[in-house]
């Protein structure tokens, strides 16, 4: 058989602990897949005393990170450290300037530094693998840059944060709100300790800033990126969602909208009986649209040591294999400048939900409101009487624009009898 594929694994976290356990259980079925062995010859992590529940002692450890990309007996480095900058940028940047390919979970890294990163693989001529960024164990980052390469993508869109998904579908399930089911998941290991990146959207941004790059070919721009979080989702919104059809969502979303390109990511209200609306607990699915497939769905568990570490040994078997592939698909110099649309333009009805004073002339007012930006009321749910408390008060609009809701919404938040502002969502069909 020919020579090993030495790899040097930087981080032994959840992540890099399962690809030493893959190979320390399929090492001679994956050999046989890819033509060659995978061989582990150095390791690396922040405490080399830390417990772990693999054997590490038959490995090289190296105190320095660093030292991986610059090691003569290593070909791949596998960066499992996290980080869109520091020790991982840094690492990431000298093994490709040392001509050694880069394989590496780390989303945040690449939705900041992803074009860079990928011109300088280029320019040394060696890979920037990254199929464990997004959607764990889904292969979707593959699918788009291979599978899908005979379509004009129009549209993809998904849930791409388990976190999210399993706290939203614990609310609806339990009836419990969202503090309660968020120290829950923190329990189970579900969500950090420190939940923000997750929980306001950043981490699925990330992960869309790199899907719509290999979506639409165009240089991946998180900045671009319109991100709502889940922290104002409460139960009595789950529950309304519920008794209207729909539930509740965190949805990353980036679609063709004329010659530009419209990415949001926010919670969205989907049908039931669909394809998103059955998506449950730490789960992810990502749809794709395009002009040969019409619409392709992957569906899987979205993070966690097995599906994460099956994604990493991919793009090494891939490696070993000799398979290359520009990283966003396409050249680096190729990737265009996109022209991104203001979600303001995207048109879709809309979910409303006021807390209101109960009193005579309130959904007068309301209703005036929206007419003067030409929205029309599709349901309304008021429920209970109680003219010493607020009461819920969920509205469902006809299609409208994104601008025009907010300019009403800001009108309506400011009325004496609305006590709290506004919580709007969109609603997508799909």
């Amino acid at each position: 058989m020919a020579n090993p594929l030495r790899i040097g694994i930087a981080g032994l976290g959840t992540v890099g602990a399962g690809v030493v356990r893959i190979l320390q259980t399929h090492g001679d079925d994956i050999a046989r897949r890819a033509g060659k062995p995978i061989a582990i010859t150095a390791i690396n992590a922040k405490d080399k005393k830390k417990k772990r529940d693999i054997d590490i002692s038959k490995y090289k450890w190296v105190d320095d990170p660093l030292a991986i990309a610059d090691a003569k007996d290593v070909d791949v480095v596998v960066e499992l450290i996290g980080g869109e900058d520091g020790t991982a940028k840094e690492l990431v940047e000298r093994a490709l300037k040392n001509k050694k390919h880069v394989v590496t979970a780390n989303k945040a890294l690449l939705a900041r530094h992803g074009l860079a990163l990928a011109k300088l693989a280029e320019d040394n001529n060696v890979s920037l693998n990254f199929e464990a960024s997004v959607a764990g164990g889904i292969p979707i980052i593959k699918a788009l840059r291979e599978g899908f390469a005979g379509n004009r993508i129009e549209a993809l869109f998904g849930i791409l944060n388990g976190t999210c998904n399993y706290i939203l579908s614990e609310m609806r399930t339990s009836g419990r709100d969202f503090v309660a089911v968020l120290k829950e998941a923190q329990k189970k290991g579900y969500a950090e300790a420190d939940p923000s990146f997750d929980v306001d959207g950043i981490d699925a941004a990330h992960k869309l800033t790199i899907l719509s790059a290999l979506a639409f070919g165009v240089k991946p721009d998180f900045d671009a990126i319109d991100i709502t979080g889940i922290r104002r989702i409460t139960a009595k919104d789950i529950a309304f969602a519920g008794e209207l059809g729909y539930r509740i969502k965190l949805l990353g979303i980036t679609r063709r909208i004329g010659g530009k390109i419209a990415q949001s990511l926010e919670p969205c209200l989907v049908p039931i009986d669909s394809a998103l609306g059955s998506v449950e607990g730490v789960f992810n699915a990502v749809f794709v649209e395009g002009d040969f497939i019409d619409r392709a769905m992957l569906e899987g568990r979205g993070a966690g040591q097995g599906p994460t570490a099956s994604a990493v040994m991919a793009d090494l078997v891939d490696l070993a294999r000799g398979y290359h592939l520009p990283a966003f698909g396409l050249p680096s110099r190729e990737l265009g400048n996109s022209k991104w649309a203001s979600t303001e333009d995207i048109i879709s009805s809309q979910y409303i939900h006021l807390i209101v004073s109960d009193q005579p002339g309130v959904i007068a007012d309301v209703s005036a409101i929206l007419r003067d930006f030409g929205i029309s009321i599709e349901t309304m749910i008021q429920r209970g009487r109680d003219p010493n408390q607020p009461v819920s008060v969920v509205i469902t609009t006809h299609e409208c624009s994104l601008k025009d809701i907010r300019g009403a919404t800001a009108k309506i938040a400011a009325l004496s009898t609305v006590a709290e502002p506004p919580t709007v969502l969109r609603i997508e069909t799909f």
